[in-house]
């Protein structure tokens, strides 16, 4: 006989094979119409290798996917791991969210697994009740050697309340690479197969909340060893000639058109000047005498002539480019990323040709000193989590934060051996920090540390043995060009809902009322290095948020 056993839990407990999941009984939850809600059911058995079907009952049923978690290794930990993790030592984790195949997968004996529930509830879905049954059949021997269909099933209450979770307001950008998509599929710059990857990946992207793109007017000087070079993904077509440049910006005009089509709403451009210091030039290619050629790249001082001729040229027509084509106001630009305290002198003198083209277009950049800010040199500072409290008090015109390969203690993040509660508990601080915009570095880096060579996501999570498992990436490539979510994805993207159903509550009871409650919630502290901890905290947080928005709507109605 087969023995079988399944548990329901929330979307942040993490199913490890060998270790009895530990979470908070889940059984029912809530969530806003216009909400993703996911959970899961856990299951083990001592059959090895037999198909189970997974089936869904629910009268939500057509607005649910189902899906199963699968592990990756992670053969690296960096020293610095504080308590707030789920291992601290490298082994299999769990991340990867795989299509089920007709709704069928083989068991592994022994393991503990996972089935990943996701619910994409409509804006005008009725308020109510509503069951979510998930059962596992198998075919099992009966003592005296018949067969017959066995079912296992856990059924989670759904109770949606009767308010729509409102637009996101946050821009949130996590970096774009497409050079690591042509890599890894196999394709060319700007080819039919380029764009329907990169339309699949896009559209992913604004489906977990990410309404900004890198958009790589020439290709970005990010995570490039000194003197070496990523592969070309130049959007901007130059031409050099005796009598100056010209431009074509037709492919630029194909990738807006084409990421607005997928939900994305604002654009950053490529950085003007390579990373951490401002000090050179990116690569840029341009026909010459009829010829393709590098004209611009490390050997180009970001302040040389010749480079500030070309900019000359650049800037004003294409800032004359985005306005005609209705794109002003939703475009940023960068001058150079992290530049430290001794590189204000450089980054200053690249950020003063920047400004002096781009008129009120806004400048920002992940760093984390005022001073950069104060003296002028950037019109909206990215601070890191770390350091935004130094910001706090200065006029900036939007409030931005980023981490990215730390934090590794104390703050949230979301690597991969990190607790999902603190990937999710970002939400809570955007909102109590009034954060504007969120800034990641990665979104799909698959490139080995200072990209060297490129890497296989599945295989190997940590860039090389460089940063913290996941950090370069949040979806995995996956099969025919069409991206796999993380676990980490999944997260936070729920921990932006949250932040977004407590600005719904704030638009209904005040921003003073939910920042009290806020803090009631949270114990009388929440910092950014400060906050709740755990799933069962969470959860109760965000339970407590639809409570109160169930009763302020409830009496709406009366």
């Amino acid at each position: 006989m087969i023995e079988f056993r399944t548990k329901l839990l929330s979307s942040l407990v993490k199913v490890f094979p060998k270790r009895e999941p530990a979470g908070t009984a889940f059984d029912k939850a809530s969530a806003l119409r216009g909400e993703v809600f996911s959970f899961q059911v856990a299951y083990r058995t001592n059959a090895h290798r037999i198909p189970l079907h997974v089936e869904t009952e629910s009268p939500l049923k057509r607005f649910i996917r189902l899906r199963s978690v699968e592990n990756v290794p992670v053969e690296w930990m960096p020293d610095a791991v504080d308590e707030d993790v789920e291992g601290n030592t490298p082994g299999i984790y769990p991340d990867i969210l795989r299509k089920l195949e007709k709704n069928t997968i083989l068991s592994v004996w022994d393991h503990w697994r996972s089935i990943w529930v996701t619910v994409r509830i409509p804006e005008n879905c009725p308020a109510g009740r509503y069951g979510i049954k998930i059962s596992f059949k198998y075919t099992d021997s009966t003592p005296e050697g018949a067969k017959e269909e066995v079912t296992h099933s856990e059924t989670l209450l759904l109770e949606v309340i009767d308010a729509v979770l409102p637009p996101q307001k946050l821009k949130n950008s996590h970096w774009f690479h497409t050079d690591c998509l042509m890599n890894y599929y196999g394709v060319e710059a700007f080819s039919p197969q380029y764009w329907k990857i990169v339309e699949a990946f896009m559209k992913n992207a604004s489906k977990h909340g990410i309404n900004m793109i890198l958009t790589p007017l020439f290709t970005p000087p990010l995570d490039t060893a000194p003197g070496g070079e990523r592969r070309t993904v130049q959007l901007v077509k130059v031409k050099k000639g005796k009598k100056g440049y010209s431009f074509d910006f037709s492919l630029l005009g194909k990738w807006f058109l084409l990421a607005e089509k997928c939900g994305i709403k604002y654009f950053e451009m490529s950085h003007l000047f390579t990373q951490w210091g401002a000090a050179f030039a990116p690569k840029v290619l341009a026909e010459v005498n009829g010829k393709e050629k590098r004209i611009f790249g490390w050997e180009t001082k970001s302040t040389s002539k010749e480079y500030k001729e070309f900019l000359q040229a650049l800037l004003p027509r294409l800032a004359a480019y985005i306005r005609k084509k209705g794109f002003a106001g939703k475009v940023y630009f960068h001058c150079s990323d992290e530049p430290h305290e001794e590189h204000l002198a450089t980054y200053g003198a690249a950020s003063e040709i920047l400004r002096r083209y781009l008129g009120d277009f806004p400048i920002f950049d992940a760093l984390s000193r005022p001073d950069f800010f104060k003296k002028g040199l950037v019109s909206i500072p990215v601070a890191c989590e770390n350091h935004l409290e130094e910001f706090m008090d200065l006029p900036v015109p939007e409030r931005w934060t980023y981490y990215c390969c730390a934090p590794r203690t104390e703050y949230s993040n979301r690597f991969i051996y990190m607790t999902s509660s603190r990937n999710r508990v970002m939400g809570l601080l955007l909102y109590k920090y009034g954060v504007e915009g969120f800034l990641h570095w990665g979104f799909n880096f698959y490139n080995s540390f200072h990209s060297l060579f490129p890497i296989d996501p599945y295989k190997c999570v940590c860039s090389d043995f460089t940063f913290p498992a996941g950090d370069g990436f949040l979806v995995y490539p996956g099969p025919g060009g069409v991206p796999e979510d993380s676990i980490r994805h999944e997260v936070f993207f729920e921990g932006l809902q949250d932040q977004r159903a407590l600005q719904l509550l704030e638009a209904k009871t005040g921003r003073k009322s939910v920042e009290k409650l806020l803090l009631a919630l949270c114990g009388g502290t929440l910092k950014m290095n400060q906050y709740p901890k755990g799933e069962a905290k969470i959860l109760a947080i965000r339970e407590e948020i639809n409570r109160k928005l169930k009763k302020v709507f409830s009496k709406g109605n009366s």
